[in-house]
């Protein structure tokens, strides 16, 4: 299937200092372009896949599950590390689930991450019925564009498929279990108004993870997909100056630098 019009990867070649960042369930990686594109334009490399089933129809995504969409994050950052000195992956909803797996899993081959609303539990009622549902019901209405910004709208399905759900299910209980594993400098940002993933989800990754670098922030002007919202512009200048406090690789100037 052809990849929906804005949902395609993004890849940037820049300094040594690396970012990869992970995008959310049934989303695409429109919904951190901008913020992949801000990074790229002060010199970083970046890295910004598309998650397998994502980004084409919602049929294609009941053929895939945690394992693939984990793998090919942890296929980019692989990447990155044989590319950069420094890499950094920063993530949204369940991709902030993704990027703390991946800081859990590679210890100090990830400087910091930054995680902006990031999901922690299926909340929904009727999760518990998903391991028999996913037989009966094919998918549920959609979670994208929550959005308080007007005019603006995520790539994202329309449905969300119940086999999918399932296995988001198990891999967030599997990303909790693993949660005190996280000790890299932690950003995280979050919106108090959240239709998608509650500020509970924020509160529970922070009383879990065992980094003692930790700013936690609020996005009070926009919903969930805040990439896309009216505090976009302070995640992309606190995530950058995240990095530059961290990476001495990256200038004083505002630019990284390194070839």
């Amino acid at each position: 299937m052809p990849v929906l019009p804005g949902a395609e990867p993004f890849r940037h070649e820049g300094g040594k200092v690396g970012v990869l960042l992970c995008h959310g369930f049934t989303g695409s990686p429109q919904s951190l372009r901008p913020w992949a594109e801000y990074l790229a334009e002060r010199g970083l490399t970046v890295s910004l896949p598309l998650l397998p089933g994502h980004g084409t129809r919602w049929e294609d995504m009941q053929l895939t599950g945690w394992q693939d969409w984990y793998a090919e994050v942890d296929r980019a950052l692989r990447e990155l590390l044989e590319r950069c000195s420094e890499v950094f992956v920063f993530g949204l909803s369940m991709g902030g689930a993704l990027t703390l797996r991946l800081a859990a899993r590679h210890g100090d081959a990830v400087r910091g991450i930054v995680l902006v609303n990031p999901a922690n539990k299926v909340h929904d009622p009727l999760a518990v019925a998903l391991p028999v549902a996913k037989h009966f019901i094919r998918s549920t209405p959609g979670i994208a564009s929550d959005i308080a910004k007007e005019g603006v709208a995520e790539v994202g399905y329309d449905r969300v498929p119940t086999r999918a759900a399932h296995s988001l299910r198990d891999f967030l209980r599997l990303v909790d279990a693993e949660l005190p594993q996280v000790t890299q400098p932690v950003l995280l940002l979050h919106s108090p108004q959240d239709h998608v993933v509650p500020p509970a989800d924020s509160a529970r990754v922070l009383s879990r993870i065992s980094s003692t670098d930790v700013t936690e922030t609020l996005l009070e002007h926009s919903y969930h997909v805040a990439t896309l919202d009216h505090d976009a512009g302070q995640i992309f200048e606190d995530s950058f100056a995240f990095i530059g406090r961290l990476s001495p690789s990256v200038g004083r100037e505002g630019t990284a630098t390194g070839g």
